[in-house]
């Protein structure tokens, strides 16, 4: 299976959306598409090899939309350089079309303003007698309108009329095809009866035209269309700050020398050299010097790091001072920002299962509406005619059928959820919480319950041999030691580990062993010359041993030291918890959420750690395949359930629950292992994603309540609903009004996240 990316030219609402989903879908050999209306781009599954983009253009250039393609693995495989390049391309490309819808509304709206202020002078002229009428004949005022409106319909309005020619071609509407239907019929209606007045005299229709209803709603819509571009790019600026982080160049050692070089030909291996205030360009491990970096644009860590020999740096942080030199480890798209850029731009480009219903609703929405326009014409004409008049009533079934097609708006509806989730998601980015797709964000506003393993999440997962006690009155603490780091040297687990490295402190010789086997939920096992030794997990039954207990309920984990089938002794290791653990459980408890731990640990030194941090409940002794049950057997009790590991021993159990947060440290974090990577492993950021999620669901919601209300309202009373009851009828041109606004409302919402306080 192969997946690529294009961008989508041509496209201006959810209709459209909808029209290049169904017709591609059609296509053999395409097993899925997703098309973003607000990112403006589609993501194309093929079951073998990629189609050639020829091959597409020529089935959507049908409808008029175009396809150019976005390179995923060219993008990959090479350089940030291209990335920028790739990202400024389709930026310029945007701001060049804002800058030709800009063009047209400076044209339309001045005379779209004009002919509004005169219209409302007509109207208030009719209705109140105070008000003089225009100082000019009515004939003429038909003239000059069919002339401004002329120029506006065929000019500035053509995109309307390529909305109704892509219509009578192919039988796919738009929203344009809405918007052009409505205005030349309004048009042709009022240009036949101007210059024809026989036809009206025939038909006893009044002399009223509705010039001013096309001149008006298109000056109004392409300034909602106008305003609505603007907002979507604004949408976007999240990816752009990342881009920008990246530096230009880099000054490396080669052969000996000094030399400055764009960040594109930096390789893995060299020698890079930090001064004060420069940015660093690549990953790498620093080699020599020290210095404190600002890594708060990449990480969302506000306080600077220190940093010194041996620690990793990360690409697009800045050195504050000091100066150092580093050995490149990651390059080009490798770079943890790269991989970051990459991932939030998946993410924006991805769907929240809540938009289902949107785009069902908008693949028949235009359809639909040009039914119902057609039925408000007819009802007005054959009903209305018996009460009213033909000519009042043909009147009215214009200008009922004109508000329909001008106030159903489908773009609101297909902007309400990508639009928030790309500015939710982005504004993620920013605190250093990284949203793998649309459904994680929408899955987190839900849940109930939040597990965390222990070493890693809850203590700083850097154990320390604390205590050894010998049960074996002719072995010393320091043979002890000696035996079990020379065992657990093989092993890469973190209490091995320190095991190991509290030998190297007293410079211990670990000797040679034989048969290593690591006993899975248990320890390790292996021999020492002849001699079988084992460093394990307590029993059951060893449970009671004084010594043990008492290490134990200081929450200190304690493993055997078993030599030939006998207990020699006992190591006892401490973590210590993290400094925002208790103020992270709290937050969680201010969310109204359940907090538990899920460890491997002892029940004892689990409860300890548990009641210095405020976890409500403790899951201990559980191995890691087993963890993954235990969130079974909550989901099964209807709860909604996240689960916080270190994304690497917690993989089984981050994939089962509803949501999985890895807790991701240094620069070779597995940024794709979970639903949610949280960068420096900040426990509080599980609070701040839930926050974030709950804040981004709540605009979706409001988003689709205003769009679907809008509509629900809107196009009764486009259609004269209110005209039986109260004689009230809504003039086309407040239609044209209203939907300008629509889409305009529920972008300006979404980007109310920006400001949103984690």
């Amino acid at each position: 299976m192969n997946t690529a990316t294009y961008t989508v030219k041509g496209m201006h609402c959810a209709s459209c959306a909808a029209i290049i989903t169904k017709k591609l879908s059609k296509v053999e050999g395409i097993t899925q598409i997703d098309v973003n209306l607000a990112t403006e781009k589609a993501k194309v599954e093929f079951a073998n090899d990629v189609l050639a983009i020829d091959a597409l253009n020529d089935i959507v250039g049908k409808y008029g939309y175009a396809l150019a393609t976005v390179q995923p693995k060219e993008i990959e495989s090479t350089l940030p350089g291209v990335i920028v390049a790739d990202t400024s391309r389709l930026k310029e490309e945007k701001e060049r079309e804002l800058q030709e819808q800009l063009a047209r509304v400076q044209f339309a709206l001045p005379l779209a303003l004009l002919v509004f202020l005169l219209m409302m002078w007509d109207i208030g002229a009719r209705v109140f007698s105070s008000i003089p009428n225009l100082p000019i004949p009515m004939e003429l005022f038909n003239i000059i309108s069919m002339a401004i409106a002329t120029y506006m319909v065929f000019s500035i309005g053509a995109p309307f009329l390529h909305g109704i020619t892509m219509f009578i071609r192919s039988g796919a509407a738009s929203m344009d095809t809405l918007i052009g239907i409505g205005t030349v019929t309004a048009y042709l209606y009022s240009a036949i009866i101007t210059l024809i007045p026989s036809i009206r005299e025939l038909l006893q229709i009044p002399d009223y035209t509705y010039f001013d209803v096309t001149i008006v709603v298109i000056g109004f819509v392409l300034l909602g269309k106008y305003l609505e571009a603007r907002s979507k790019m604004k949408t976007g600026e999240a990816i752009e700050k990342l881009i920008g982080l990246q530096a230009k160049s880099a000054l490396v050692l080669r052969m000996g020398k000094e030399l400055e070089i764009p960040v594109q030909q930096v390789k893995k291996g060299d020698v890079v050299i930090i001064k004060p205030g420069a940015k660093i360009p690549v990953d790498g491990i620093i080699n020599e010097g020290y210095s404190t970096l600002d890594e708060s644009m990449v990480t969302g860590e506000s306080v600077p790091v220190d940093k010194k020999s041996g620690d990793p740096v990360v690409g697009g942080t800045i050195n504050k001072q000091g100066s150092f030199t580093f050995t490149a480890s990651h390059v080009g798209a490798d770079t943890l920002l790269a991989r970051i850029i990459r991932m939030v731009e998946d993410a924006q480009g991805s769907k929240a299962p809540i938009q289902n219903i949107a785009d069902k609703i908008a693949g028949v929405f235009v359809p639909v509406v040009l039914v119902l326009a057609a039925l408000t014409f007819i009802i007005w004409l054959t009903v209305g005619s018996s009460l009213l008049g033909f000519s009042v009533a043909l009147s009215y079934g214009i200008m009922g059928m004109v508000g329909i097609l001008v106030i159903a708006c489908p773009c609101a509806l297909g902007l309400a959820t990508p639009t928030a989730i790309i500015v939710g998601i982005g504004k993620g980015a920013e605190y250093g919480i990284l949203i793998r797709n649309a459904e994680s964000l929408e899955k987190l506003s839900s849940i109930d319950t939040v597990l965390f393993d222990k070493t890693g999440t809850i203590t700083t997962g850097n154990p320390q041999v604390s205590d050894i006690i010998s049960t074996d009155k002719e072995r010393s603490i320091t043979s002890l030691l000696q035996m079990a780091a020379t065992i657990e040297k093989r092993s890469e687990h973190p209490l091995a580990q320190a095991i190991v490295e509290a030998a190297k402190k007293q410079q211990l010789t670990l000797g040679e062993i034989t048969d290593f086997r690591a006993l899975e939920g248990i320890g390790v096992s292996a021999r020492i010359g002849n001699t079988a030794v084992t460093i394990r997990k307590p029993l059951e039954s060893e449970k009671t041993m004084p010594e043990l207990k008492k290490l134990q309920e200081e929450g200190k984990t304690v493993v055997l030291i078993e030599e030939g089938g006998t207990c020699r002794g006992l190591i006892a290791l401490s973590d210590t918890v993290k400094e925002q653990a208790r103020e992270a459980v709290a937050a969680l408890h201010r969310k109204g959420l359940k907090v538990i731990m899920l460890t491997g640990d002892n029940l004892l030194a689990a409860n300890y750690m548990a009641r210095q941090v405020g976890i409500d409940e403790v899951m201990a002794e559980v191995l890691p395949q087993e963890k993954a049950e235990k969130i079974k057997e909550l989901q099964r009790e209807g709860r909604k359930v996240v689960m916080a590991g270190d994304g690497i021993n917690d993989a089984p159990a981050l994939a089962q629950a509803d949501v999985g947060i890895a807790m991701a440290t240094g620069t070779d974090v597995a940024i794709e292992s979970a639903g949610i990577t949280l960068l420096k492993g900040d426990i509080n950021k599980v609070a701040q994603a839930i926050t974030l999620s709950r804040a981004t669901m709540r605009v979706i919601r409001q988003n689709l309540f205003w769009a679907f209300i809008y509509n629900i309202i809107g196009i009764p009373l486009a259609a004269g609903a209110l005209f039986p009851l109260w004689g009230i009828f809504l003039n086309p041109v407040f239609s044209g009004l209203a939907m300008a606004g629509s889409s305009v409302s529920v972008v300006s919402n979404s980007l109310r996240l920006k400001g949103k306080k984690l």
